[in-house]
């Protein structure tokens, strides 16, 4: 796909950029924002498009399909802005806008709009453009093979320095990138790779094969598109290549993609933690959509607060001895759930970039256990003598309030730490262990413990 050269606008360039296109939108100004689209980045075209009505995006969109930008436009933009765009195009348009795009952003769009437009797009467009994209529709879309692009460059292992460089130079303006050069042997079976660099540096008379590095990092069609990005990260790699089952080389995955995949793992991640689902686009759904997404994991809360009700009420009669328990309950309750917050947030980031693992289980909970342990005798002594100092009786107040603290922490930050690694090994998502669940988990633990140790000290 060709890049633009234009500079992306962030922060207040792009405020400036959506205040104008407004204005212009408002005064029917369709000459100026011409000018003033073809002027800037479409990743800051789709950026903008986030804060505009849908009277404004359709407006302003008729002047961008009339572009070149058009192709590299849907690329950038939200899957929901992208159905709402598509749905009074023409599959023959959208056919041509399609052929212009590079063929993994392509199929992205093909998986994004219903399956009828999809397939009536398919139909419409030239046939080395469809075969393309089917192959990358066969795969799926969270694995290397749907995220991967075709257009690489690759030269057999026979040839020499300068046929090699030769092939380049005549091949390389289509493809995806040129950093890296991939070796094949017969029937396209991934040999081994070589830097451009490297391929300049050699004798022209070098076979290739002499001069390639044999052990290169590849990964396989089905291979997870979390793992692709491990790969990448972990060996600070441009590209990696992917193969399928007979080691044939078919694509490759760009660390552009990579870094598409990463944030949008992480984000999934965090809504996930905060118990908000995981939809990315959570921020463009429409109000009764964003009501369903997030019930569910309110529903969570909310069964663990009733439940915590009922133990309360469970210990009513030793509440009513002594009052001065309840005041200590919220902070109990809230040091607990930081605590196991903060614990499973540490685990469920590493695991994601594979520095836990569930060999180092024993190792890892008895670590944080220890964290647990040092910040609940700090804490659970300030909040001690604090109980002392404000209430005189009964005696022992302080320590039950300090002992709780204490054991509450230290409980919180192992349980924290655990469940995402045994959810992790019995192939369950480890960020949902750090949303409702966790804390629900802590409040109900919390007050039991609290009002256990207040009952057996205070003799109650």
């Amino acid at each position: 796909m060709e890049k633009t050269a234009k500079r992306e606008m962030i922060g207040f360039e792009g405020k400036v950029l959506l205040d104008t296109l407004r204005r212009l939108h408002r005064r029917s100004a369709t000459e100026n924002i011409l000018r003033l689209v073809l002027k800037t980045h479409p990743a800051d075209l789709a950026w903008v498009f986030r804060s505009l009505t849908p009277a404004e995006r359709k407006f302003i969109f008729e002047i961008i399909a009339g572009t070149e930008l058009v192709a590299e436009f849907f690329s950038e933009l939200d899957d929901s802005i992208l159905l709402e765009l598509v749905a009074d195009l023409t599959p023959v348009y959208l056919a041509e806008v399609v052929g212009k795009m590079a063929p993994d952003d392509a199929a992205d769009l093909l998986e994004a709009i219903p399956d009828e437009l999809a397939a009536a797009v398919q139909t419409c467009m030239k046939g080395d453009d469809r075969d393309e994209v089917e192959e990358l529709l066969k795969y799926d879309p969270s694995t290397a093979g749907g995220i991967m692009s075709p257009d690489f460059m690759y030269l057999d292992e026979e040839l020499t320095v300068e046929e090699a460089i030769r092939r380049v130079q005549k091949r390389s303006e289509d493809k995806e990138m040129v950093f890296y050069l991939y070796i094949t042997y017969g029937d396209g079976q991934l040999a081994g790779v070589l830097s451009l660099r490297e391929l300049l540096l050699h004798p022209a008379h070098r076979q290739l094969k002499n001069i390639m590095n044999a052990s290169v990092i590849s990964v396989t069609t089905d291979t997870s598109q979390s793992e692709v990005a491990h790969m990448v990260s972990q060996y600070n790699l441009l590209a990696v290549p992917v193969v399928d089952a007979s080691y044939k080389l078919v694509g490759i995955v760009t660390v552009d993609d990579v870094i598409d995949v990463i944030r949008e793992e992480a984000t999934e991640d965090f809504l996930q933690m905060a118990g908000a689902g995981k939809d990315n686009e959570i921020l463009l759904k429409p109000l009764h959509q964003k009501i369903m997404l997030r019930a569910p994991w309110l529903f969570a809360s909310w069964i663990g607060g009733v439940a915590a009700m009922f133990i309360i009420n469970s210990f009513g009669k030793e509440l009513q001895q002594v009052l001065a328990l309840a005041s200590f309950m919220p902070i109990i309750a809230g040091m607990g759930g930081n605590i196991a917050t903060q614990s499973s947030t540490i685990i469920v980031r590493g695991m994601a970039t594979g520095r836990v693992s569930m060999a180092q289980f024993a190792q890892i909970v008895g670590r944080e256990g220890v964290v647990g342990v040092v910040l609940g005798l700090l804490f659970g002594t300030l909040l001690g003598l604090a109980a002392s100092f404000q209430y005189s009786s009964p005696a022992y107040l302080g320590a039950v309030v300090g002992i709780s603290v204490c054991a509450v922490m230290i409980m919180a930050a192992s349980l924290g730490t655990a469940v995402p690694i045994l959810l992790k090994r019995f192939q369950v998502d480890a960020a949902i262990a750090t949303g409702p669940f966790i804390t629900t988990s802590i409040d109900v633990l919390g007050i039991t413990l609290y009002f256990s140790v207040a009952k057996y000290l205070l003799h109650l």
